[in-house]
């Protein structure tokens, strides 16, 4: 390999305004639903990653050290798995820290490929990835890994290990859980393995506290949402006349994420016009927590088997090898 090669930064800008046309359609959708909602992808701009990247050090957010040790203790483990030489695809890559756990252990890895909606966050973490590891080729995708992705070619042949960690698993239903699981199969290819990071049922005191932070990072995370909108689609969301609201619904398993009108208001968004009621919601986001059984349940339907999983010792977590 030669050192051009081995140095490889990819981004493709041309997805920009084709993510933006896209954005502009799920909100109007979204906010013309009897209840309001807007997907959560959409809050990953560089100020949104930021601010997660925040809230993964906040002392009443457990998934990300409780995941971080979970793959620091099974490292060895997950390398021997996934072999030699194996390409390394992560879907919403983020900051890419956790990552470098892997790519510590695999044995030569062939190259990394981040996959992240959020350009400049993608852009800025693949920069440092290529400076810390100057043998690894790094090929970053600027995309939905929601949607179907092309691998680049220099890959062709390879083993691909596929990772997902953080619990970005959650924010889907089931039923799209299972398409993406799906999807993410034929992405990757026959004869790949995938390692999924799941949250898991627990105490619902635990679950409020870790989306409702003293800090108050989440509810910024969550308010930056409406400042998105306000910059990139002509809106004109005033942020003091909303409140961030997260719950457990214990019925479903799952934490959700709500925008709260705090008094009757109209906003404009691309020339578009939306009332709100005192009290009325913008559905932002979902986070449904397993058993293991039932992430397994879950599995059998997408076309993976289950190799192994790896859990903390207070169970908070959990960390799927997949294989197909």
């Amino acid at each position: 390999m030669t050192p051009a090669l081995a140095a490889a930064l990819h981004l493709d800008d041309d997805l920009n305004p084709l993510i933006r046309d896209e954005f502009l359609r799920d909100v109007l959708n979204g906010l013309s639903q009897r209840q309001k909602t807007i997907p959560p992808k959409y809050f990953y701009d560089a100020a949104g990653s930021r601010l997660f990247d925040r809230i993964c050090d906040l002392p009443e957010y457990y998934p990300t050290r409780t995941e971080t040790k979970i793959l620091r203790e099974s490292a060895q483990d997950i390398a021997a798995r996934a072999g030699w030489d194996v390409a390394l695809i992560e879907f919403g890559s983020g900051s890419s820290t956790k990552v470098r756990i892997l790519l510590d252990a695999l044995r030569l890895p062939a190259a990394y490929v981040p996959i992240d909606i959020c350009g400049p966050h993608l852009e800025d973490a693949a920069a440092a990835l290529r400076r810390d590891y100057p043998q690894l080729a790094v090929t970053a995708i600027h995309a939905d890994f929601t949607q179907e992705v092309q691998l680049p070619d220099s890959i062709r042949g390879k083993k691909r290990l596929g990772f997902f960690p953080g619990s970005t698993i959650g924010n889907f239903t089931p039923p799209e859980a299972e398409a993406f699981l799906s999807k993410a199969a034929k992405t990757l290819g026959a004869g790949a393995d995938m390692l999924v990071g799941v949250d898991l049922k627990k105490h619902g005191a635990v679950l409020h506290a870790a989306y409702n932070d003293h800090a108050g990072v989440t509810a910024a995370f969550n308010l930056n949402l409406l400042t998105r909108i306000n910059r990139e689609l002509r809106g004109d969301f005033d942020l003091s006349a909303f409140r961030h609201r997260a719950v457990y619904n214990a019925a479903f398993g799952r934490i959700e994420m709500y925008l709260e009108s705090l008094k009757p208001q109209i906003v404009h968004i691309a020339g578009d016009v939306f009332a709100f009621r005192e009290g009325e919601t913008i559905h932002t986001e979902n986070s449904y927590k397993y058993t293991i059984e039932s992430f397994h349940r879950l599995v059998k339907k997408t076309g993976w088997k289950i190799r192994e999983v790896y859990v903390d010792r207070e169970k908070l977590f959990s960390v799927h090898f997949l294989s197909r």
